[in-house]
């Protein structure tokens, strides 16, 4: 793609949510084995909400929680896809196309690398990227703070869009 440097834009999202009892664990539109899930008003998937929040943040747009708040009973047990899907056609509808996204899962537990593929095939399908494009990575924070203890996970994105 032959795009003018000034064309291109890039967001940064970050989310965090607690960990719930009796809760599935949603990671990337992914159900995870787990015997516990996040909390959220939504179905609390951490990382396709840091995702949602740097394709809005790349357009300048306001956060996911102003597009879909946690007071609105709509978004109860919503998948959180709609969120990202969302956010991608208000980057078409401003002549803007994905070009690519790098995300990070901090969490001690679960393991994420058995999970890594399923979560970037399921990335890039949704942002009609490929799969090369769509970068995944998963860290702990070496037993230190809330992650540390095992309390809940966080997610980071960057996003770079670029207009078509």
């Amino acid at each position: 793609m032959n795009v003018p440097l000034s064309s291109y834009r890039v967001g940064f999202g970050f989310d965090v949510h607690p960990f719930e009892e009796n809760r599935p664990l949603f990671l990337g539109g992914i159900r995870i084995p787990s015997p516990i899930g996040l909390a959220g008003h939504s179905d609390a998937d951490v990382l396709l909400h840091a995702l949602a929040d740097a394709i809005f943040g790349a357009i300048g747009s306001t956060d996911i929680g102003q597009h879909f708040p946690n007071t609105d009973p709509r978004w109860r047990g919503c998948a959180s896809s709609v969120f990202v899907c969302e956010a991608i056609e208000e980057v078409r509808q401003k002549g803007y196309v994905v070009v690519n996204v790098d995300c990070t899962i901090l969490a001690e537990q679960p393991k994420i690398s058995p999970h890594t593929t399923a979560i970037r095939q399921n990335l890039a399908s949704l942002l009609g990227i490929s799969l090369e494009a769509t970068s995944l990575k998963a860290t702990t924070t070496e037993r230190l703070g809330f992650i540390g203890r095992g309390e809940g996970i966080a997610a980071m994105v960057v996003a770079l869009v670029a207009k078509v």
